[in-house]
Formats: C-alpha cells, sequence, structure tokens
C-alpha cells in the first residue's frame, strides 16, 4: 500500500501553518514600511489561502478548490508583474520606498 506524506499529516496542521502564514503577512503588511516588504507580505497572504483551499479541496474530494486556486495564481502573477513595475516606477520617479515618503499627489 503505497502511503503519501499528505495523508499521514492531518489536515488540521496544515490550517495551522496557513493561519500562521496569513498572520505574518499580515503582521509584515502593518509593521513594514518599504514597499517591497508590504507586497511581499500580500502575496504571503494569498498563499496561505491557498494552503487552505488546497486543504479544504483534499478534505471533501472536490477540485474546484484546486481550480480556485490556481486562478488565484494566475491573478497573482499578473499583480506580481504589474506590480513590480509600479514600485519601479515610483522608485525612479520619487528615489524611496519608504511607504511614509510616497506621496503621488506631489511632484
Amino acid at each position: 500500500m503505497h502511503s503519501s506524506l499528505w495523508n499521514d499529516i492531518p489536515s488540521f496542521w496544515y490550517l495551522i501553518l496557513s493561519a500562521l502564514l496569513f498572520s505574518l503577512g499580515v503582521v509584515g503588511f502593518l509593521i513594514k514600511r518599504t514597499l517591497i516588504t508590504v507586497f511581499m507580505s500580500i502575496e504571503l497572504m494569498l498563499n496561505a489561502v491557498n494552503l487552505s483551499f488546497v486543504t479544504f479541496a483534499h478534505d471533501w474530494h472536490q477540485v474546484k478548490g484546486q481550480i480556485f486556486v490556481f486562478f488565484v495564481m494566475m491573478v497573482a502573477a499578473a499583480e506580481a508583474a504589474v506590480g513590480l513595475a509600479i514600485i519601479i516606477s515610483i522608485y525612479r520617479s520619487r528615489a524611496t520606498l519608504n511607504v511614509d515618503q510616497i506621496d503621488l499627489m506631489k511632484l
């Protein structure tokens, strides 16, 4: 009989890991003041939610959660490309990535 690691670990632990990753993302978003760190924190929160979706999809034997994760990953990839382009543009025009010092209404 073939046993996989996914079946050996209870789903509860995956959900705890997901909650921990999401909490770290929230803390990073609220505490850090650089745009790159804020951006990475948002990505960490997205991945934590994806882990929850995959866990529930596995538990309930549904493919819908995994399909939804695929679409979230596609949107996150597009968001990463556009977000990094915006961050580079802001850095070139303002010479800083500190959130407190960036005021887009002033030139």
